[in-house]
């Protein structure tokens, strides 16, 4: 699948109907072969397009409407269902497209592991980059279970593969020791249980470089998303998640590329999640395509 052929269902509202004219491609990894806990978070791109229908194109918090964004909703990338390392394939393949094309690529996800290799994508046209990492979890295992494809190792791979110190972690409350340990030896920086003030004081460090945002749902706390795999207590509101990332659009960094990962909408019959996760893409391209 070409992120320029059309997508035959629900398309996210204010989606162009022709990606020529578009600056940004919002695409779908329906995938979540690897979780440890809970699945379902394959069915988080589709039911985020069709709970869209309900928001205003408008957001009073940036003062601009989705008309002013042209952006394609390309659909979701036709992964092979139970083949981890061929899906991960195919959404690098597909992201180098995009970058080829000079797009800025918005994913739904699809577990966490699919930023993987977006962010292998990303810095291999962007050589200087650095990631901001919204989570409930470090996401920094080696393995898990003797298994290096996993939903917890991804940004232990993006570390690796661009410097523990280009990381930037935010909202991090659960992970095992050694994974804490290992991002302070390596100088990784991960600030606990909070988002939006260590953010302003990181921002500015990251003025002009670009900056690629992986936003993992559960780092809200259940209450504001119970709709995910991996629920775990004690996170932020959907108010900071959305002032956090109104922060980095009015910030001096270069956005090039962003994911929203982990909506899992079967756990959550008030579509609760989805809502706010619809809300949030809203404003990504509203905050983030300029």
């Amino acid at each position: 699948m070409r992120f320029d052929e059309a997508y035959s269902g629900k398309v996210f509202i204010a989606s162009r109907p022709d990606w020529e004219e578009a600056d940004a491609i919002l695409y779908g990894m329906p995938m979540d072969w690897t979780v440890s806990y809970r699945p379902g978070s394959r069915f988080g791109p589709a039911r985020i397009r069709e709970v869209s229908i309900g928001l205003e194109e408008y957001s009073p918090y940036l003062d601009r409407e989705l008309e002013e964004v042209h952006f394609f909703d390309a659909g979701d990338i036709p992964l092979p269902f139970g083949n981890p390392q061929k899906s991960l394939d195919m959404i690098e393949e597909y992201v180098d497209s995009i970058l080829d094309k000079g797009k800025f690529p918005l994913g739904m996800g699809g577990e966490h592991l699919v930023s993987w290799p977006v962010i292998k994508a990303m810095y291999k046209k962007y050589p200087d980059l650095a990631i901001i990492h919204m989570d409930a979890h470090t996401d920094l295992r080696v393995d898990y279970e003797g298994e290096p494809l996993s939903h917890s190792t991804p940004i232990r791979k993006a570390a690796e593969l661009i410097g523990p110190g280009n990381v930037y972690s935010f909202g991090i409350r659960s992970g095992m020791k050694e994974e804490f340990e290992w991002a302070k030896e390596n100088g990784m920086h991960i600030s606990k249980f909070e988002v939006l003030e260590p953010l302003k004081a990181v921002l500015p460090k990251l003025a002009g470089r670009p900056v690629y945002v992986t936003i993992d749902i559960d780092v809200l706390d259940p209450a504001h998303a119970p709709g995910t795999g991996t629920v775990d207590a004690g996170g932020i509101t959907s108010k900071e998640l959305l002032a956090s990332i109104h922060e980095i659009a009015r910030s001096d960094v270069n956005v090039v590329g962003g994911d929203l990962v982990e909506v899992a909408p079967v756990y959550d019959h008030s579509e609760q999640t989805a809502n706010t996760a619809s809300k949030l893409i809203r404003e990504m391209l509203l905050g983030w395509v300029k």
